[in-house]
């Protein structure tokens, strides 16, 4: 995938999440949530700030991260499923 997000957006690959609960139950397509973990795979130059400048983006490709329920804009490039939102809508860098 050879995309480039432009300013302080960011590509992230959605992961699956669990498709069973805590007791074993299965979990349907239809009833699953929406992912809201995923991997960084594009990262814009950064966020234009009103002197000029640009404020380097936090999270780098390869971060596995969690964002907000409806965060982004969900497209397909080159067959995969990904998410393209602003760095500011990314709640947290898994560890």
């Amino acid at each position: 995938m050879n995309i480039r997000p432009l300013h302080d957006r960011v590509v992230i690959k959605p992961l699956e999440e669990e498709q069973k609960t805590a007791g074993g139950i299965v979990i349907p397509d239809t009833a699953a949530e929406k992912p809201q973990r995923g991997e960084v795979v594009a990262v814009g130059n950064g966020k234009p700030l009103d002197n000029g400048e640009t404020r380097k983006p936090e999270v780098k490709v390869g971060d596995k991260v969690m964002f907000g329920k409806f965060s982004g804009s969900p497209v397909k490039v080159d067959g995969d499923d990904v998410v393209v939102m602003r760095e500011d809508d990314i709640l947290l860098v898994l560890g």
